[in-house]
């Protein structure tokens, strides 16, 4: 599949569009997910331009996987959770719906993960969790 230079993760990362940032580099961006499936829910994509995790270049892999790990330390501190659910969806038959490579990180339990997509978020709670989130990096 090609890379779609306007999809919206894309946009995002050239400031077109804004987010909610909780950590940024010149390689990888960890912001939140406007329609989050539990509070708190994190996304993680590396700035490369790879629809999915296997187009993704291996070094800029292990690379997003190591701020994933990260986030996701901070995530725990800064909101005293007990577990993590990571997820990373790769191709439309899997569930992916931003053709942009991204990891998802709820904080939840598989058995309790909501649908994704389903509405809006509190922008302003979702502001004070990665006010937390960023301040435990």
């Amino acid at each position: 599949m090609t890379y779609d230079d306007q999809n919206i993760f894309a946009r995002i990362l050239r400031n077109e569009l804004p987010a909610i940032k909780v950590y940024e580099d010149d390689q990888v961006l960890a912001f939140m997910d406007i329609m989050p499936q539990a509070e708190g829910h994190t996304l993680v994509i590396p700035k490369s331009p790879a629809v999915t995790l296997l187009d993704l270049d291996p070094s800029a892999a292990a690379y997003t996987i190591q701020i994933v790990q990260k986030v996701a330390k901070a995530m725990e501190k800064a909101l005293d959770l007990k577990g993590i659910v990571l997820m990373q969806l790769s191709g439309t038959a899997a569930g992916q719906t931003v053709p942009h490579v991204h990891f998802h990180l709820i904080p939840s339990s598989v058995h309790e993960l909501g649908k994704h997509a389903i509405k809006m978020g509190d922008h302003v709670k979702i502001q004070e969790l990665a006010d937390k989130i960023k301040a435990a990096l």
